[in-house]
């Protein structure tokens, strides 16, 4: 049988999936994530030591971490974990596996998972975007994670909000050194901070839809404020891209009330209103990136 293993790299949790070549689940392990780079590398040396004793037998390995691999250096950036930024992170995890190992982002595996067997399975073209406590976003073309050039592939939430209106400005800073990026709006976080800025209401996410069910007139305009803004970005990937299907995932994605329309709102701002395809809710949820760590192995190569 043909085994894979994924890995989710998280910001508290290490996750181990076993994937048969069926795309099953046979088995899982989580442990916590360490705060430093050496003891990093040794639990997963130690994690996936434990599962394929479990398993009797080695297997591919693949994993999903916060932020990205430049090609050029084989230098990490952008992760949430700190101390993976500026390091080798993949060539060392090889080391330590002595194998080699298949590594994406978080939000590719996200899309990948999504595309493959998900929410999206059988559509050829795929954009995934995970809306938590950040905003990423992964492209599958034909069943291929497609990351460009320099691991840029895909990254929507850091493109600004398109047409902004006088209450979306002046442009809110973003943790990236850019403004009015779309992450500072349509995040969990960032719908917290606007509901906030525009209400001097401090509310989490899941309050504010609460809110907005049982009728509070502020937190149904602040939801349909989030709509408007998913959409404007979107739009701007139906434009670009194309895609049969459009993926959400993360804790935002949970919010029903957010689908209510939106596909249609994309279509409107896109050219010549020719979009006709499918924004959906992703299938395997939290697991979704775990999975597609371990699909970044092929069947016919594991």
């Amino acid at each position: 049988m043909t085994l894979r293993i994924g890995i989710d790299f998280g910001g508290t949790k290490i996750e181990a999936a076993v994937l048969d070549e069926k795309g099953d689940v046979l088995h899982r392990q989580r442990t916590d994530t360490p705060r430093d780079y050496d003891t990093a590398l040794a639990t997963l040396r130690e994690l996936v030591g434990a599962v394929e004793t479990r398993l009797g037998r080695s297997a591919r390995i693949g994993i999903g971490t916060p932020g990205s691999l430049v090609r050029a250096t084989g230098l990490m950036r952008n992760a949430n974990s700190v101390y993976l930024n500026g390091r080798p992170f993949l060539r060392d995890l090889e080391t330590a596996l002595a194998r080699e190992v298949r590594l994406a982002n978080d939000a590719n595996c996200f899309a990948l998972s999504e595309a493959i067997d998900g929410a999206a399975a059988g559509h050829h073209s795929v954009f995934g975007l995970i809306v938590g406590t950040g905003c990423g976003g992964g492209v599958v073309i034909g069943r291929t994670l497609v990351d460009g050039a320099h691991g840029l592939g895909g990254e929507l939430g850091h493109m600004p909000l398109p047409d902004p209106g006088a209450d979306e400005l002046p442009a809110p800073k973003c943790w990236c050194g850019l403004s009015g990026c779309f992450e500072s709006w349509v995040s969990g976080t960032g719908f917290r901070r606007a509901f906030a800025a525009a209400t001097g209401r401090e509310l989490d996410p899941p309050a504010i839809v609460e809110a907005a069910v049982n009728g509070d007139p502020e937190a149904r305009m602040a939801l349909e404020r989030y709509r408007d803004r998913l959409a404007r970005g979107l739009s701007v990937v139906a434009n670009l891209l194309d895609p049969d299907a459009i993926v959400l995932g993360g804790g935002m994605s949970n919010v029903a009330p957010i689908y209510e329309g939106l596909a249609e709102t994309i279509r409107q701002r896109t050219f010549s209103g020719a979009w006709t395809g499918k924004v959906v809710q992703a299938r395997w949820g939290d697991s979704s990136g775990v999975r597609g760590a371990a699909l970044l192995w092929d069947v016919g190569e594991a």
